[in-house]
């Protein structure tokens, strides 16, 4: 049986239950789609260090939870180099947050822009504080299930049957929705939004497949149900 080996940007944590998930995530998929499955973490300060070396093996990347990352830089080089390589990118929560943080640096061409996580100072800031708890005050300010709308047309809507999705968030930061119409005439897209109208998810429809999440999709996954998010970026990196 081929496998699909799949890069796992981020830096694991054995004591973060998102980062397991992810793992099991990508295994419940390949069980459905009959392919095996290689995983491989892939630390940030790795990839900084020499992106193309460090992803060479990869026919998918996914951008993982749990950032302050030890390497920013080395995340956002994952994330150029799947977009100008045409590898499959998934990222969920953090892999989301940076995607943005890369697409308005390098498409919009504002280079400073960056999370309030890492910058609260800073001018252009794309990824802000949570402003509205979902559905529950705490740490972190977006937390549990909470629904998100599918937009019709987009990748999304050819993965998930229904109109609206359960989607499991667990984080503290948001979009910057003074931004989206110059993401949008850059040829962003978003494929899902908040209960009212958050961007949730993004995809470039030029690409072969990228896609990233605010939500973590792997919190929701099991063997008996898995993600069709998860498996939709399985089977493209399979078919690449």
């Amino acid at each position: 049986m081929q496998s699909v080996r799949v890069a796992i940007v981020g830096d694991f944590d054995r004591g973060k239950h998102s980062h397991w998930a992810t793992e099991a995530a990508l295994f419940h998929a390949a069980a459905e789609l009959k392919v095996a499955v290689e995983p491989r973490w892939v630390p940030t300060e790795v990839v900084r260090a020499d992106p193309q070396a460090a992803l060479a093996f990869a026919d998918g990347i996914w951008g993982a939870p749990g950032s302050p990352f030890v390497s920013a830089t080395g995340m956002l080089s994952a994330i150029t180099h799947a977009r100008r390589s045409a590898t499959p990118y998934l990222g969920t929560c953090a892999g989301f947050q940076y995607a943005l943080i890369e697409l308005t640096r390098n498409l919009l061409g504002i280079a400073d822009a960056d999370s309030a996580e890492n910058q609260p100072s800073g001018q252009n800031i794309v990824i802000t504080p949570v402003q509205c708890e979902v559905p529950q005050r705490g740490v972190p300010r977006l937390s549990g299930r909470s629904k998100v709308s599918i937009e019709p047309g987009s990748v999304l809507a050819t993965l998930c049957p229904q109109a609206q999705l359960d989607a499991e968030f667990f984080c503290s930061f948001e979009v910057n929705a003074a931004f989206e119409a110059r993401w949008l005439h850059a040829g962003v897209r978003f494929g899902a939004r908040g209960i009212d109208g958050e961007p949730r998810a993004l995809e470039l429809p030029v690409h072969r497949f990228f896609v990233a999440t605010l939500f973590q999709p792997q919190l929701s996954s099991s063997f008996q149900h898995p993600h069709p998010i998860v498996s939709g970026f399985l089977r493209a990196s399979f078919q690449r």
